[in-house]
């Protein structure tokens, strides 16, 4: 890809970006994988300003944010988890229109230098059992299937997913 590729640490007036980037990428990708009304509930309780600001200056956590020519297209967000030694790939988002462009890479490449520089040999996510297109991408990274994990989430929502891991 050619044009200016940008990857921000977040900022308080990144976050109705955010929120509304989130939710463009839910709405289209999830639809097949889990109801409408669960993408909107984990859509509207994970992008607000107090969730968000738990990243700012934050040393045990990181948030970024993609710009293709300025244009938001993505953000990925990690953070140390509970494991010593282990970090977890929370977030990993790019807009449907420019995968497979190497943008989804480079973010994934950022949060191993993240995790490295957090001396963590392991960086771990958790993917949606029904991801398959996630899951392939993860998998040619390197990433394993170690675990699976069906989360309650709340208004009577399930998180049905598997846990991978590599080594960085």
């Amino acid at each position: 890809m050619s044009a200016t590729i940008t990857l921000d640490f977040l900022a308080e007036e990144d976050f109705s970006i955010i929120a509304s980037l989130g939710a463009e990428i839910w709405r289209k990708h999830f639809i097949g994988m889990i109801s409408r009304e669960q993408i909107d509930y984990m859509v509207s309780g994970r992008y607000t300003p107090e969730k968000l600001s738990r990243y700012l200056d934050a040393p045990d956590r990181g948030f970024r944010l993609l710009r293709a020519e300025g244009r938001p297209v993505g953000y990925c967000s990690y953070a140390l988890a509970e494991t010593p030694g282990e970090m977890k790939l929370e977030q990993l988002y790019l807009l449907e229109e420019l995968r497979g462009q190497g943008l989804g890479g480079r973010m994934m490449d950022e949060v191993e230098a993240a995790a490295r520089a957090m001396d963590c040999a392991t960086l771990m996510l958790t993917v949606n059992r029904h991801n398959a297109e996630a899951i392939a991408v993860y998998e040619k990274r390197g990433f394993r299937v170690r675990g699976e994990v069906a989360a309650d989430i709340g208004n009577g929502f399930v998180m049905d997913d598997y846990v991978m891991a590599k080594n960085v």
